[in-house]
């Protein structure tokens, strides 16, 4: 007589049925899985969260801002740009817009009763009018500067600088040296060039009249078209400072966003070796519940066995309940992983970007992590003798 099959519908009721006599145990079991997916899931999801916002912060801000910094020569005394700087650049082909700052020798005080020794943390600059545009900055508060008040005692604030000096609203005055100066503006945060948002700012000709600025500028801002900004950047230093390019500096600021981006990535890949690791020892304890469950039930199993299971039927039984268990771990896992990314990238202000093919990866790694996990404590099971498990029960 040929034994009767189970169908797959019976099998996955056996196998539930199985579960479901030691929840306890059960949940604890899946927690290990769970922890390991939702590591996993969140990781990645938050990595291409993170990424999706910065390249939409980079297409926001463009790649085509190169700057150029005058350094120090070889016996370690400043370079000075020249005060034809900003011209010079202009005259490059492709170059659409130049403009700079300046640094200007001015400490930075809330009111005279603060010491000349206590700095705020806030340095001076002398700024152009258009240099907002070329950076893409807005002002948050009050106005930028402007022909009409770059020749006065005026000052725009960055936006860590009015954090630090306790500035909220424009009109109040502060001290750069010993000259009072109105604040006229406070600037959201730079993202491209944030030394700046710890910056007093004001006019260039202001600079010269109040501060004794010989007019220099210390810093030089371009914007070109995308295609051409590597072959600027091939003659910009050689443009301002003809003879002695090695004294001056060229950066392009995005090129900082991308290397974030690129440090993002090794997180990642280490963030998903640990979750890699925490799947693992779910896994353990996925096995190790499973053997206990053999031990525990080979009084169950002997009597199958002795009604007609076969050795094939106990171990397909055994081996459903380990995917079970493993796929509850994993599907509450992603679900807990795709709840954390989209938390924590609206907290962050984020697009939330969970990638299917990561759900998809975590469940199919917890049924992998099932099969192995229970083959053991399947075959042992089925080679249980049905005299022998009924007499030890």
């Amino acid at each position: 007589m040929r034994p009767a099959r189970l169908a797959p519908r019976d099998v996955l009721a056996l196998g539930a049925v199985g579960l479901r006599a030691r929840r306890a145990r059960v949940v604890l079991s899946a927690l290990g899985i769970a922890i390991g997916i939702a590591t996993m899931v969140a990781v990645v999801g938050l990595s291409q969260s993170s990424k999706s916002d910065l390249m939409a912060q980079l297409d926001r801000l463009g790649t085509n801002l190169l700057t150029v910094e005058a350094g120090e020569d070889a016996q370690g005394n400043a370079v000075r740009l020249p005060h034809s700087a900003v011209a010079m650049v202009e005259r490059i082909g492709p170059v659409q817009h130049a403009t700079a700052t300046a640094n200007v020798d001015a400490r930075v005080r809330r009111s005279d009763v603060v010491p000349r020794e206590r700095a705020a943390g806030v340095t001076t600059q002398a700024a152009r009018t258009d240099l907002l545009r070329a950076l893409g900055g807005k002002v948050a508060k009050g106005t930028w500067l402007n022909t009409a008040n770059e020749h006065l005692p005026v000052t725009v604030l960055g936006a860590v600088a009015a954090e630090r000096l306790g500035i909220t609203e424009p009109g109040e005055k502060i001290m750069l040296d010993d000259e009072y100066v109105v604040v006229v503006g406070i600037l959201r945060p730079i993202e491209l060039v944030p030394n700046l948002d710890r910056v007093a700012m004001v006019g260039f000709p202001a600079a010269e009249k109040y501060f004794h600025s010989d007019g220099h500028p210390s810093m030089v801002f371009e914007r070109s078209p995308d295609g051409t900004v590597e072959d600027v950047r091939a003659v910009l230093a050689r443009t301002v400072s003809p003879g002695a390019e090695s004294h001056v500096k060229v950066s392009r600021p995005s090129d900082a966003l991308a290397a974030k981006a690129a440090t993002d990535e090794s997180l990642t890949t280490l963030m998903l070796g640990l979750g890699a690791v925490a799947l693992l020892v779910g896994g353990i304890g996925v096995a190790n519940t499973m053997i206990i469950s053999v031990l525990e039930r080979r009084q169950e199993i002997g009597l199958r066995r002795a009604i007609g299971a076969t050795r094939g039927a106990v171990r397909l039984q055994f081996l459903t309940e380990s995917l079970l268990l493993s796929a509850l771990g994993g599907a509450t896992g992603a679900a807990l992983g795709t709840a954390a990314t989209h938390a924590f990238a609206r907290a962050q202000g984020w697009t939330a970007v969970v990638p299917p093919w990561s759900v998809a990866a975590g469940l199919a790694a917890t049924l992998v992590i099932g099969v192995l996990a229970g083959l053991y404590p399947a075959v042992r099971a089925s080679r249980l003798h049905p005299t022998v498990a009924l007499a030890a029960a």
